[in-house]
């Protein structure tokens, strides 16, 4: 609790630039609910901004997008990971998260040097036979520049900036304590457990700084594509690259959004848009290790029509169960069997309370939209949304490695249509479902799995004796508990509970009645009414308590009728 405290007091500074962006923009609602004012005016740092209706009178949506953009990195990649989460935003927010870059203006490379030479261990110059200053890319995070090596091959460095470390973690701790209070604040967003979704950004971004990782996911793309001439990856040279510089291979061609050169240099658009399909499908299907943002922008188009893809810094996993309920869904889809996507929905929803009847009604309604339509006709970036929606409505949470795949199909196809306005997704997908289905029951798979179904019960009936003598032990001790979760057991002795509290009640007031009728044949004493005080007051206090059971007893009748 100190050293949080401690993080708390030392980070106000952002605390406050923070609160300032967000009432500048008119969410000063949010800053209130959020009790975050409160904590400046504790630290001495009250904030007076008076509102501006202009502001307030744009999209909230809009308004929270450039809030990010002022906040800075940390809250531009945050934002760009929320574009991914298709399940908790409507579409309008997240074209405005998508709308998020992460371009910086550029750091001198004399500010750069001393990153570079320190991580180098040397001099930069004795290694680059030619070093560009000017570079040719500059992020939020890192700065890209050109160089040749000694032996003539032309190299990109990645260098991350200087002191982007501690901007980033204290924006994560601020992010971290926001995220606890909405939480807390906001009952309606428990649900989507902020808390959870900061953590694994946080996880994600730390990962994004340290370039190493980035270089593995280069290793393994490269030898995923091992023999495939229609696809580049850059090559990492390994010697020089560390968590604060990555030295890769330079590739050139034509950006991806620069189409009217790709038509000059004579490169065939469809063959593009094919080939850049298949290779992400087989990225997501086969090896389940996949580019997570193809855009325009991290690719390029090189002579013979191949494809090089750029910036592997966002990556998706898939392991296999999932990629199984992957085809499971797209078979059942291209079947509209109604039952077999419902039951992909539920296995993905884990532990959720959701209304299967009215689900299974409302995913009949989404099968009737695509009866009529022959699957080459689906547009599938489409299909994916109309699924993301209906989970949506049902307020049922994906996971986060399935929202980062719809997004980057959704991309893909959204790629594949800029080089080809007649691309079709489905038919390129179709090949990579038949041949996952193939390879789930080939028989050596299929023995595979039975062989790890046999060691797992052998493994659970191996420990059966074991468990049972932890249960005895714990009996002996006192120790052994039992707990049930029966709501009709709790419902049923609450009522229990009820009627033995009701008949001590009439106990006690019959008790008291009686008491009170030997009181008043006593003589003497003080007396109210012609009766004695103490039995005056024993009658009224019975009838006070009759009065009460009647009207509870009419309550809870009531209640049950309902």
């Amino acid at each position: 609790m100190l050293k949080e405290t401690f993080h708390v007091v030392r980070d106000l500074p952002r605390v406050r630039d923070i609160i300032t962006i967000l009432v500048r923009h008119g969410m000063g609602n949010l800053v209130q609910r959020l009790g975050l004012a409160k904590g400046i005016e504790k630290a001495g740092d009250l904030l007076h901004i008076p509102g501006n209706h202009e502001i307030e009178a744009v999209d909230p949506e809009v308004r929270m997008r450039r809030v990010l953009e002022e906040l800075g990195p940390t809250f531009i990649k945050l934002g760009q990971v929320l574009a991914t989460r298709v399940d908790m935003f409507p579409q309008e927010w997240i074209a405005e998260f998508e709308k998020l870059q992460s371009d910086a203006p550029a750091t001198s490379f004399a500010e750069l040097l001393p990153e570079l030479q320190q991580a180098l261990g040397c001099d930069p110059h004795t290694i680059f036979d030619e070093l560009d200053p000017i570079p040719i890319g500059s992020a939020s995070i890192a700065q890209v520049h050109r160089a040749r090596l000694s032996s003539g091959e032309e190299v990109v460095l990645k260098i991350r900036r200087p002191g982007i470390i501690p901007k980033i973690e204290a924006d994560l701790r601020v992010l971290r304590h926001i995220a606890t209070l909405a939480e807390f604040e906001f009952p309606e967003m428990r649900r989507y457990q902020p808390g959870k979704i900061v953590d694994e950004f946080a996880k994600s971004l730390r990962r994004e700084l340290n370039f190493l990782s980035e270089a593995r996911n280069l290793e393994r793309f490269t030898q995923n594509f091992t023999g495939n001439q229609e696809i580049e990856i850059p090559h990492v040279y390994k010697e020089w690259t560390s968590e604060r510089l990555m030295v890769q291979s330079y590739i050139g061609g034509i950006p991806g959004n620069d189409l009217a050169a790709a038509d000059a240099a004579g490169l065939d658009r469809k063959v593009l848009a094919a080939r850049g399909a298949n290779a992400v499908l087989k990225m997501i299907l086969i090896d389940g290790y996949f580019h997570a943002d193809p855009h325009p922008g991290n690719v390029k188009y090189l002579p013979g029509n191949r494809l090089a893809f750029l910036d592997f810094g966002m990556v998706g996993r898939l392991p296999h169960p999932r990629r199984d309920q992957i085809v499971d869904l797209l078979a059942a889809l291209s079947q509209r069997d109604e039952h077999g996507i419902l039951n992909v929905l539920l296995e993905w929803t884990g532990e959720a309370v959701v209304d299967e009847e009215k689900l299974a009604a409302d995913i009949a309604d989404f099968i009737f939209n695509y009866e009529n339509l022959a699957l080459k006709e689906i547009q599938f970036g489409a299909l994916l949304n109309d699924i993301v929606t209906l989970s949506r409505e049902h307020e049922l949470m994906l996971p986060p490695d399935l929202t980062l795949l719809f997004k980057t199909l959704i991309s893909l196809e959204g790629l594949g249509r800029q080089l080809d306005p007649d691309f079709q997704m489905v038919p390129h997908l179709t090949p990579f479902v038949k041949q996952v289905i193939i390879a789930r029951y080939n028989p050596a798979t299929v023995f595979k799995r039975g062989k790890d179904g046999v060691m797992e019960a052998l493994h659970i009936l191996a420990g059966v004796p074991r468990d049972i003598g932890k249960l005895v032990k714990q009996a002996r001790r006192g120790n052994l508990r039992i707990d049930l979760d029966l709501k009709r057991l709790d419902h049923f002795g609450a009522q229990m509970t009820r009627s033995a509290n009701r008949l001590t009640m009439g106990i006690v007031t019959g008790a008291m009645m009686i008491g009170s009728a030997i009181i008043s044949t006593v003589q003497g004493g003080p007396t109210l009414l012609g009766l004695p005080v103490l039995g005056f007051l024993g009658f009224f206090i019975a009838f006070l308590i009759t009065l009460w059971l009647v009207v509870a007893i009419w309550v809870s009748g009531k209640q049950e009728e309902r």
